[in-house]
């Protein structure tokens, strides 16, 4: 059976030695109160819930799925996900970092962050209901009247109703300006909808008394196109004046989609045949309150591989420690017993530190992100909120599609470390290799999150926000470029920051004269990009590991992390090279090839 222990001293090194989010906590009024001691609180009681609660539930929750009753289009979840979500909303996880306004408790962003990036790795099927309907409330509390608020933020925030998005049809998926959901205005002010969704994850199911669901669609008077598209709420059950809920509105699941991945939550198909809704924002500007959902749907979705990756690798080491197979190639290690732990062999280290150091960078990366949004969202100074909202809108692809990659990838070589029981159902192994291939595909292929990093975030604005993320290397190279302990780590993260401004340059005048150029070099300028910022994250990390060790302090966790560091640095981050000379192969070699794909 699988272990989980929750990385808690990981995310207190990331949060209070590496970036020292307090620092950045005593600009929010909101937050003059909020300790260290606080925070480490109520993480660790976050970390009891989701290995003590969740966890256990992960496999069985794949093997018995979600049952979808015909006649009455209701869900059941799996045995066990009922009674943990009431357990999640009793304790009060589903407030944590909402509007005290609405009932709140309006903690740091960075605490949910870490409690989500927790609940991922014990379970992400049943964390994808709750974590929906944070994307929910987010765009309901940015762009909702205050009627809608009032109506429905209370609930939401207190956990007893749920939230989904909407998007995707049977005959488009990111091309969202080809949909057909229909919004015929009533007048009494309402919206009647119809049409069919899918892929609707958390859809449907058992667990809450209610679903609110943002929907997507079209008003009668509607341009073609994107432009045309308007954004909804559609309640499962509409609600009354006085709160209570009324009748059965006309949204109901279909049929549930049977992916490879994720049994546990409901992939649904939905279908709205005159359901009633109200409009969210200003007609045909839906993509405004949705991109609030997508954007923090996207980050959630990085958050997920990241707590695969680090369940993935806990769970390898374990077993690399325990599994006795062969002789080390340098002499017996474990001369009292008839064949040394795996863990001996380089390569099976290899794997594991691939999986720890994308673990360790990733997080490193999602707290410094949820540090940006809440900049965003509630910083006092609007020069703030404009720099966290341009660094964030560049990492945000970086976030999804890096840490994807990286997770499958890592799944991949964790499940690898086991031999054959990795492809048996009770070691686990399977399932998170399956859960973590899904997540490369949702809310956004990563070759769509390329395209939008290449084309739109770097290109489109001259790469003025890369060269604010290259000001963050800049003025670490120069802090520490003079340290000869620091070399390792300085010295190729300052020759990829001068090389990737020759390269995005280049695609540039490329893209100018053929825009394929920006299509065929997108996925691998993601993964320098992804690089350049892990490498500056990494840097950080070895830079405290450094001044720990130097000023005497024996805990073996800073030279953990050294190691892990001077791993990442060898054998990880020169990838960059090859993935620079794949990008400027061009897109000649992919486009004329009409014979080779008749």
């Amino acid at each position: 059976m699988p272990v989980y222990n929750p990385p808690l001293r990981d995310m207190q090194f990331v949060m209070h030695e590496v970036l020292n989010v307090m620092d950045d906590f005593k600009a929010f009024p909101q937050h003059a109160d909020i300790d260290v001691d606080t925070i480490n609180a109520v993480l660790e009681e976050g970390g009891k819930f989701a290995s003590e609660v969740i966890f256990p539930l992960n496999i069985s929750g794949d093997t018995e799925g979600c049952k979808l009753d015909q006649k009455t289009h209701e869900v059941t979840t799996p045995q066990g996900f009922k009674e943990a979500y009431k357990t999640y909303v009793e304790g009060g996880w589903a407030a944590l970092s909402c509007d005290p306004e609405f009932g709140g408790q309006g903690l740091p962003l960075v605490v949910n962050q870490c409690l989500y990036e927790m609940m991922n790795s014990a379970n992400q099927a049943w964390t994808m209901y709750p974590g929906l309907t944070h994307g929910a409330y987010a765009s309901l509390h940015t762009f909702g009247t205050d009627e809608q608020k009032s109506t429905y933020l209370h609930k939401m925030t207190s956990g007893e109703w749920t939230g989904t998005m909407c998007l995707t049809e049977p005959h488009c998926g990111t091309d969202l300006g080809l949909m057909r959901t229909k919004a015929e205005p009533q007048p009494d002010g309402t919206y009647k909808l119809t049409g069919n969704k899918i892929f609707i994850s958390a859809g449907e199911h058992d667990m809450a008394a209610n679903i609110i669901h943002l929907v997507l669609a079209r008003l009668p008077d509607a341009p073609p196109g994107i432009k045309g598209v308007s954004l909804f709420i559609v309640p499962k059950f509409n609600v009354n004046k006085d709160g209570t809920l009324g009748e059965r509105n006309g949204i109901y699941c279909g049929g549930l989609e049977h992916k490879m991945g994720i049994h546990g939550n409901a992939t649904a198909q939905i279908v709205l045949d005159g359901a009633i809704g109200t409009i969210v924002g200003q007609p045909n500007k839906g993509m405004q309150g949705m991109f609030v959902m997508m954007n923090a749907a996207r980050l959630g979705v990085g958050n997920q591989s990241l707590g695969l990756t680090e369940v993935a690798y806990q769970n390898a080491l374990a077993y690399a420690k325990d599994r006795i197979q062969m002789r080390s190639l340098t002499g017996p290690k474990a001369k009292d017993k008839p064949a040394d732990p795996i863990i001996v062999h380089p390569d099976v280290r290899k794997m594991l530190l691939t999986a720890k150091a994308y673990a360790e960078g990733g997080r490193a990366l999602a707290i410094f992100c949820s540090v940006l949004l809440e900049k965003v969202h509630s910083h006092p100074d609007e020069k703030v909120r404009k720099d966290s909202d341009d660094m964030l809108s560049l990492l945000t692809p970086i976030t999804k599609a890096f840490l994807t990659d990286n997770g499958y990838q890592a799944a991949t070589m964790c499940q690898q470390v086991f031999g054959g029981h990795g492809y048996i159902k009770e070691w686990g192994m399977e399932q998170y290799v399956r859960d973590a291939r899904i997540n490369m595909i949702y809310e956004g292929t990563n070759t769509i999150q390329s395209l939008d990093l290449l084309g739109r975030k770097v290109l489109g604005n001259n790469g003025a926000t890369l060269k604010k993320f290259g000001k963050l290397v800049g003025a670490l190279v120069m802090e520490e470029g003079v340290n000869e302990k620091m070399a390792e780590f300085i010295n190729p993260l300052a020759v990829l920051g001068e090389q990737i401004t020759k390269f995005t340059t280049e695609i540039g005048f490329k893209g100018l004269q053929n825009a394929d150029e920006v299509g065929a070099a997108a996925v691998d300028y993601l993964r320098v990009a992804g690089h350049l910022v892990f490498g500056y994250f990494w840097a950080r990390m070895a830079q405290v590991a450094l001044r720990e060790i130097a000023a005497g302090n024996t805990d073996p966790f800073y030279v953990a992390k050294l190691q892990t560091a001077r791993f990442y640095f060898a054998k990880l981050f020169p990838e960059t090279a090859t993935l620079m000379r794949t990008a400027r192969a061009g897109s000649k070699v992919l486009m004329d090839t009409d014979a080779a794909l008749a």
